[in-house]
């Protein structure tokens, strides 16, 4: 490796909803000298908006993010920048979150409980074209290889919804009305009524409180 590409700062951007965390965060990488932090995001969608613009090497992404999903506001970076290399943050271990962090082009999934001992490391070996998992998920996902859990499974119907249907299941699911979603994405109480019917009709559910339960197991919300 030449000592040119060796000084170079690897220049990372950092995606909570808690300014507290995001600090944190902050120093932990920054005690590293190889990295910089050059951005700072507390929604998905404000990542996906300063990523494109910033492009940095390495985006840490917590799972639940408001206004728009860790793994959503992933796949639309990667999308725009598909050199940036993206780690997602998680409370959760399931090989299924897993599974879906892949998907969405994530190259690295560390568990919340396990960031000082990993972020900085794995920041690191994601931007140099590695991958990693905390090794409590890394023989999670051995296990659920074994049993077929982590198999590519079909096409999901989620797929299918736009972004900003996914943006208005989201909120769904945080109990926001009709209402308060027109308010939130600056859109018209008829226009949320619209993208509330398609995405139901997508995903085949016909009542709020699927919608929610949907949410919870694909990861998107937290259980109350």
């Amino acid at each position: 490796m030449s000592s040119a590409f060796s000084d170079k700062k690897i220049r990372v951007f950092l995606a909570d909803d808690h300014a507290l965390v995001r600090q944190g965060f902050r120093r932990l990488l920054e005690d590293e000298p190889r990295i910089t932090v050059v951005g700072e995001a507390n929604t998905g969608l404000s990542a996906i908006d300063q990523c494109g613009k910033i492009k940095p090497d390495v985006v840490v992404m917590d799972l639940l993010m408001p206004e728009i999903g860790g793994l959503e506001a992933t796949a639309e970076i990667l999308k725009a920048n598909p050199d940036t290399r993206v780690l997602i943050l998680s409370m959760y271990s399931n090989p299924a979150y897993v599974r879906k962090a892949i998907e969405a082009g994530a190259k690295g999934y560390i568990l919340k409980d396990a960031i000082e001992v990993d972020l900085a490391q794995a920041v690191v070996v994601l931007s140099q074209g590695g991958a990693y998992m905390s090794p409590s998920v890394s023989n999670l996902v051995l296990e659920g290889l074994k049993s077929g859990s982590m198999q590519e499974q079909s096409a999901d119907a989620y797929d299918r919804l736009t972004l900003r249907e996914k943006e208005v299941l989201q909120l769904i699911a945080q109990g926001k009305s009709n209402k308060e979603i027109a308010t939130l994405l600056d859109i018209s109480i008829n226009t949320v009524a619209v993208h509330r019917a398609r995405l139901m009709d997508t995903l085949g559910l016909h009542r709020t409180a699927e919608l929610v339960l949907y949410a919870v197991k694909k990861g998107i919300v937290q259980p109350q």
